[in-house]
């Protein structure tokens, strides 16, 4: 154990060297609970909105847990509790958040009719199963990616969303809390780049095995690496293309340098083509040491009069921190500072909450993107035996 806490340790003080690291570093985790922490990050450029509605907390398997209250705190929402199995995890999120209450049960929580709310990161595999609880409870349901493991599951949360006409929303992180992407957005409406043609999203990532619980080699548990990493990207091809519909020409998965993780994978790529333009992804768990980041995530935007590149944790070549936005068009070629950028989901979805709208994502959009990442998961050719 004592190895154990020094390989973390060493973890943080090798990772936390640029802004990128301290938002959204991954693998601090504590074997003994099945989780993964990240830091929290307080959001300082947008004041938070008084309280509009009330949510939960359920399940808080990975740190995202904390970007994900941060968001719909800024938005106007007010955590009034949550709920853990792991008593780790749940003094860790009490001294973090000490107005909110413990609640004994998930029952507890669901059955509180003032909470409008829930969010999750639990593992993987048992965030559908939440949700399905969670819209039959009344309530509108908040998750980390991926929101859904299996094109069972699937199908069981559409049938259950549609008969409740609750809110089931998958934070795509990637999109909706990067600045520079949600810049990217705002350029391309307006027309800096031309029709979209293709995009490209690579999502590198950094393993640290001995940081990571059980469940994070298990793909049973957390759906296979297209299903889980990937999930970001589809979500931004159908973003950045406006594709409504779409599918899959060709993905592979495999196992290539972890052999003594047998239900591991450690690559995946997915080739597809939607009725809004076509697009290429790319995930891996190779991001070396050097790097100071837990990974140089990229995606570029390809339209018919210049192109958009985002590097979304680090310039490798050049300057400090993360989003970075590099705009190339017939007129020329510039840097974007996205420094400043607000970030609207949080708002939105409480907007959403508040009004039964579809703001902050249509829920066709947060089942489509799913629906593709498990198809293509589900449909893989597997590299290694193909090797």
């Amino acid at each position: 154990m004592k190895e154990s806490d020094d390989n973390r340790r060493q973890f943080i003080r090798n990772s936390v060297s640029t802004a990128a690291g301290l938002m959204l570093l991954p693998g601090l985790a504590e074997k003994a609970s099945g989780s993964i922490l990240t830091r929290p990050v307080k959001e300082t450029l947008k004041p938070i909105m008084p309280p509009r509605i009330k949510f939960s907390v359920i399940g808080m398997n990975h740190g995202h847990i904390y970007g994900q209250v941060e968001a719909v705190t800024r938005g106007g929402g007010e955590l009034v509790s949550f709920y853990a199995k792991e008593e780790d995890l749940a003094a860790a999120f009490a001294k973090r958040y000490p107005q909110a209450k413990q609640a004994k049960s998930e029952a507890e929580i669901l059955g509180d009719k003032s909470i409008q709310l829930i969010l999750s990161s639990g593992i993987p595999d048992e965030r559908a199963p939440l949700g399905i609880r969670v819209m039959k409870s009344g309530k509108d349901y908040m998750v980390d990616k991926p929101g859904i493991t299996t094109l069972e599951q699937l199908a069981q949360v559409r049938k259950v969303q549609k008969e409740t006409k609750r809110i089931y929303s998958i934070m795509y992180s990637e999109r909706l809390e990067n600045r520079a992407t949600i810049k990217a957005g705002e350029l391309i409406k307006e027309g800096v780049i031309g029709k979209v043609v293709q995009t490209i999203g690579l999502g590198p990532h950094r393993m640290t095995p001995k940081s990571r619980p059980e469940w994070f080699f298990d793909k049973k548990r957390f759906g296979g690496i297209i299903c889980d990493i990937a999930s970001h990207q589809f979500d931004q091809f159908l973003f950045f293309t406006g594709s409504t519909k779409a599918e899959i020409v060709a993905s592979q998965v495999g196992n290539v340098n972890h052999p003594q993780y047998p239900q591991f994978e450690d690559f995946g790529d997915t080739m597809l083509r939607g009725n809004g333009g076509a697009g290429y992804i790319r995930v891996d768990w190779f991001t070396p040491d050097g790097l100071k980041s837990w990974g140089d995530g990229r995606l570029t935007v390809l339209g018919t009069e210049g192109f958009i590149e985002i590097r979304k944790n680090i310039d490798i070549g050049g300057r400090e921190g993360g989003n970075h936005l590099f705009v190339v068009n017939n007129k020329d070629t510039q840097y974007v500072d996205c420094s400043q950028v607000q970030l609207p989901y949080g708002t939105q979805l409480v907007d959403d909450v508040l009004n039964r709208t579809e703001t902050a994502m249509s829920q066709e959009h947060c089942f489509l993107a799913t629906e593709l990442a498990l198809k293509a998961q589900k449909n893989a050719q597997n590299v290694a035996a193909l090797s």
